[in-house]
């Protein structure tokens, strides 16, 4: 190795005060986000000497002189001043969008994985919403490249080079789901190519064809990663390592010997053993100290009995596991704050206006919500916020009896519901559920989860307008028949045909007489053809029977009848259920309303 200059120094200290950035994969389900993670790790080990990759907590450091071997000519070390990649394994997409730093996403960048053969699916489009809503920059894996009928794999190869090596009837099937994936991407808006064709990546979704059964386009994919990170985020990057740490909770586990520990990835500062920490709860910030702070062996080492190193200090970008007391209440996603020489209380007050960001707006009169993870809960307060409902609890954990009792006390049916997203139902709560009447929706797909709800939500609305509609008076009128007179009185029976509404027995008939109604009598009965029936509609013609007038006096043949509406049924029907009534009704209830309000503008209202 050459003797360090001055120079050299200075771009060394510079280069520590630049963090590794933090890449986050996501995508839907079986689409191969954890199988590329681990092919990134496995030729990590291979490609760096015994022991330089490390699995950390829920995320794997790969270094910069690695990515430069794992992509050989694609990568020049010297070009870069970034140390490497740090990618996370979030447990879940929906958990990652309130993983989060200085409140912005705690992902620098992000892989969206998508199977080249399926394209977009569920989890996806929810993934592309987080990276929409979270404004994190990404790129396309798309992923199963070797899958397409004819492949013929060239393992580790950079994706255009194999691509090239493929029979054009391979080429060109594989050509047809790119743009597939490309299409479905300009319809949410992105505008996107194949990445060796992309000149601005600020502006446009570089897509790249990998596989990680193969390797094939891993290079790319590397390659593609520390370019866009070293042009648009070096600034970013740039931290104090010496100063007190800063991190977020991946996830809350225990660990034996340890008892409740946090997973946590720092991306700023440094975190040493026995610092003073406060970390995000439940109930509220906690305040605890460092009692150990564990790595997992290196990877080449991971089978080793020994599952953890103890180690003095972290600094960022880095994953590591905290033990510490009283964790219990600790949440995943909440933030995490070393206090050192700062006041404790500033620190617990920053903790807390963090949390406030992500707190979930309740309501008096709501749905009840549970998710496994901050940020699936965020997800899914902002996706019922968006739609306009409201919800009365939101909590992280499963459901317990508490959740039933708190959601039957919903005033409205409709809100009598608790949403589970990615928890468990427990025996006890989804018994007292059934007793009660509280109706549970269980996914582990958001936009699902809310549309399985909407759903049920416009059944539950659809059937109550239905029992309204049942004992509510309808509008309807009605013309006395030309010489279809077949008893003049008690009752008086007569052909009549119904001009727009329905007309049903037992209802009030008047007529009008200048701007006023005038009662004539009760309509009794209804027959069609001989046949006795509930109601006519619109175009029939039918007998009926009106207890009450005489026809000659009260009533002449050619006479219009109307059904009377009260004024409440009227209310109703024009402020809640005109969109529920066919056309001639409405017309006849227009009518109906407009001659009653040239008497009093205010009937009905």
């Amino acid at each position: 190795m050459s003797e360090s200059s001055p120079d050299a120094d200075t771009d060394a200290a510079d280069e520590q005060t630049l963090r590794t950035p933090i890449v986050a994969v996501l995508g839907h389900v079986d689409h191969g986000k954890t199988s590329l993670l681990d092919k990134i790790r496995g030729s990590a080990v291979i490609e760096g000497e015994a022991g330089a990759i490390t699995q950390h907590i829920g995320a794997t450091a790969v270094p910069l002189d690695v990515i430069s071997q794992m992509a050989g000519d694609l990568v020049d070390p010297d070009d870069f001043d970034l140390p490497g990649l740090l990618f996370i394994d979030t447990p879940g997409h929906h958990s990652f969008s309130t993983l989060r730093s200085r409140g912005g996403a705690l992902a620098d960048i992000a892989i969206l994985v998508v199977d080249v053969n399926d394209g977009f699916q569920p989890q996806t489009m929810e993934a592309i919403d987080i990276l929409k809503r979270t404004q994190t920059p990404f790129i396309v894996a798309a992923n199963k490249i070797d899958t397409v009928p004819g492949w013929n794999p060239n393992e580790d190869t950079p994706s255009k080079v194999t691509i090239e090596a493929q029979s054009d009837r391979v080429e060109r099937d594989l050509n047809e789901n790119l743009y597939e994936i490309i299409g479905q991407l300009s319809d949410e808006g992105f505008s996107a190519d194949m990445y060796w064709r992309v000149q601005n990546f600020e502006n446009n979704i570089g897509v790249v064809p990998v596989s990680a059964e193969t390797g094939e386009g891993v290079p790319d994919l590397l390659t593609v990663l520390m370019g866009l990170s070293q042009r648009y985020l070096k600034g970013e990057m740039a931290i104090d390592v010496g100063g007190p740490g800063a991190g977020t909770v991946l996830e809350v586990k225990d660990e034996r010997g340890f008892g409740t520990t946090i997973d946590a990835v720092i991306y700023d500062g440094t975190v040493y053993e026995d610092d003073q920490i406060v970390v995000g709860g439940i109930e509220g910030p906690i305040v605890t100290e460092v009692r150990a702070l564990l790595k997992p062996q290196p990877l080449a080492e991971i089978r080793t009995e020994k599952q953890f190193e103890k180690v003095d200090s972290v600094a960022a970008a880095d994953g590591i596991k905290i033990a510490a007391p009283d964790l219990d209440d600790a949440m995943a996603g909440a933030p995490i704050r070393v206090v050192r020489d700062r006041d404790v209380d500033e620190v617990i007050a920053e903790v807390e206006a963090e949390l406030a960001e992500i707190e979930v707006h309740a309501e008096e009169e709501g749905i009840v919500v549970k998710a496994d993870t901050l940020g699936s809960l965020e997800a899914i307060a902002s996706t019922l916020k968006e739609e306009e409902l409201p919800i009365m609890r939101a909590e992280v954990g499963d459901v317990a009896p508490r959740d039933v009792r708190i959601a039957e006390t919903a005033g409205e049916p409709k809100h009598r519901s608790i949403l589970a997203f990615g928890v468990d139902v427990l025996d006890d709560a989804r018994r007292l559920a059934e007793q009660q009447e509280v109706r549970l929706f269980e996914d582990d797909v958001i936009y699902q989860l809310v549309e399985e709800y909407e759903q049920y939500v416009t059944e539950l609305e659809r059937s109550q307008q239905d029992q309204v509609l049942e004992n509510i008076t309808r509008p309807a009128r009605f013309q006395i028949l030309k010489d279809h007179t077949f008893r003049q009185s008690d009752p008086a029976v007569v052909g009549v045909e119904v001009l727009s509404g329905t007309i049903k027995r037992n209802s009030r008939v008047v007529k009008w007489e200048g701007n006023d109604t005038e009662r004539v009598g009760l309509m009794k009965g209804i027959q069609d053809e001989g046949e006795d029936v509930d109601q006519a509609r619109a175009g029939d013609r039918v007998a009926v029977s009106i207890d009450g007038p005489t026809v000659g006096r009260q009533i002449e043949e050619g006479d219009e009848l109307w059904m009377e509406i009260p004024e409440k049924h009227a209310k109703i029907l024009e402020q809640e259920l005109k969109e529920e009534i066919p056309m001639d009704e409405r017309e006849a209830l227009s009518m109906y309303l407009d001659k009653h309000r040239k008497r009093d503008p205010f009937w009905g209202k």
